[in-house]
């Protein structure tokens, strides 16, 4: 599996623009916003678009998701069924923040933990990872060992989890029994800041690694 990195709104999140190298089909996960910016990439990679990848519902990762649907005709996929209380209040999200106007949607399929999602020939593999939103996925491709975490764990930090429905506890979980476990040597695509890996977070993150973790 292939990527590119496309930070999108003034939150500047790491949209990512996935495909598969053998059909060139891809998905865009996390469409936040500037649809044209995303466009244009997937236009330079020379790729198909097949679906919509969501991790989860809050507005700089998932504000633009109707109106990329609609305009490419693509079904929805994500985030997990805890997430539709933060879709019915993307509008409300788009002016509490600054945002263009977002419009609410209702997914194509909704994410269980363990399923499985394809891109082209690549097969991601489905976490359920609550804490920073109730119905947060990761997207998993152990083929390429990467990992699209969304807001669950960053370089050197972890997701907020004082939004309604964020729960500490629940996110140092999902960190620490379903992220860490896939290995060290899994490399990561956060929602906001640079890559990592499981290893060094695990190793020197104050949140949930080290003596400390």
């Amino acid at each position: 599996m292939q990527y590119r990195i496309v930070p999108v709104t003034q939150f500047e999140q790491n949209c990512s623009l996935i495909w598969c190298e053998q059909t060139r089909k891809a998905a865009v996960v996390d469409p936040g916003g500037d649809l044209e910016r995303i466009l244009i990439a997937v236009k330079q990679e020379g790729v198909t678009l097949e679906k919509i990848l969501l991790t989860h519902a809050h507005i700089d990762h998932a504000g633009a998701t109707a109106d990329l649907a609609e305009r490419e005709k693509l079904p929805i996929i994500g985030p997990h069924k805890g997430d539709e209380f933060w879709i019915q209040g993307l509008p409300q999200q788009a002016a509490m923040f600054g945002f263009k106007p977002a419009r609410m949607f209702t997914p194509d399929r909704w994410l269980e933990d363990g399923e499985n999602v394809q891109v082209g020939n690549v097969t991601l593999s489905v976490l359920h990872c609550p804490g920073h939103t109730p119905g947060h996925v990761v997207f998993f491709d152990p083929a390429s060992k990467l990992a699209i975490v969304g807001d669950v764990l960053f370089n050197g930090s972890i997701g907020r989890t004082d939004f309604p429905g964020g729960n500490h506890q629940q996110l140092i979980d999902s960190i620490k029994q379903k992220l860490f476990p896939l290995g060290d040597d899994i490399d990561f695509i956060p929602g906001h800041g640079p890559m990592s890996t499981f290893g060094n977070e695990k190793k020197f993150n104050p949140f949930v690694g080290g003596k400390w973790g």
